[in-house]
């Protein structure tokens, strides 16, 4: 049995460093993660970086959306990931599909081979494909470290038979890491109904008001990572 693994995905500089608090073993980091997150700036990774010390791994995704990408897209791409090894990250998540929702190995290459030595998760793109067995297989033979999914479903819940058939194709030539809906009250069970050793959450907990010091008409509240979430998902998955 491998050993348990939790990544959180951070979309501040509060829930990155919750999340490190918390006994996080890695972090995914984006912005705007209620449309799904897309690439954070430059600073946020350079301030992430600066504050935590566990693996960090940067979501490629210039846009909210389809996982079809136009040229000049793949070429923000590109430079974001170069942009991720000046920063000294440690990994990078993406994902391109073709019209027909495949895996597109072309295009993903090219983005892997400007990753270098960075490992690479495949993310929830992989979730839109129509033929997932065939997905899978695309996703090992692009050399990826790492499968994030949720069965195709909208939950990692409501995909948990998927999951453990997607985990038993892998045969420990990938790492399935099941994201979506992750608890505290479900984590144990989707561990042992899956096989999965990863798991991917956001730990969130009550929305927070973001604001200066007046009140003014943007004011928003924005869900963070809670470090107590975070250390009641570990003492799950690993009791």
């Amino acid at each position: 049995m491998k050993t348990p693994v939790l990544e959180i995905c951070a979309g501040s500089v509060q829930s990155a460093v919750a999340a490190k608090v918390g006994g996080a073993h890695r972090l995914e980091l984006c912005q705007n993660m209620a449309q799904g997150g897309i690439t954070p700036s430059y600073g946020l990774m350079q301030r992430v970086r600066e504050l935590v010390d566990i693996p960090v791994f940067v979501l490629i995704r210039p846009r909210p959306g389809n996982f079809c990408y136009s040229p000049d897209e793949l070429a923000i791409m590109a430079a974001d990931i170069a942009q991720c090894r000046q920063l000294g990250c440690d990994g990078v998540v993406l994902g391109v599909l073709d019209a027909a929702g495949r895996v597109d190995q072309s295009r993903c290459r090219e983005l892997i081979a400007a990753a270098g030595p960075l490992p690479v998760t495949f993310h929830r793109a992989f979730d839109a494909c129509p033929d997932q067995a065939q997905a899978l297989e695309d996703v090992v033979a692009l050399g990826c470290q790492r499968l994030l999914t949720s069965g195709g479903q909208a939950t990692a819940e409501a995909g948990q038979v998927q999951l453990a058939a997607l985990v038993a194709q892998a045969a420990g030539r990938i790492t399935v890491m099941p994201g979506a809906g992750i608890r505290p009250s479900n984590i144990r069970a989707l561990a042992a109904r899956t096989g999965a050793s990863e798991f991917h959450a956001s730990a969130t907990g009550p929305a927070a008001l973001s604001h200066g010091p007046m009140s003014t008409p943007f004011d928003v509240t924005l869900p963070e990572t809670d470090a107590a979430i975070v250390a009641q998902l570990l003492a799950e998955l690993t009791r």
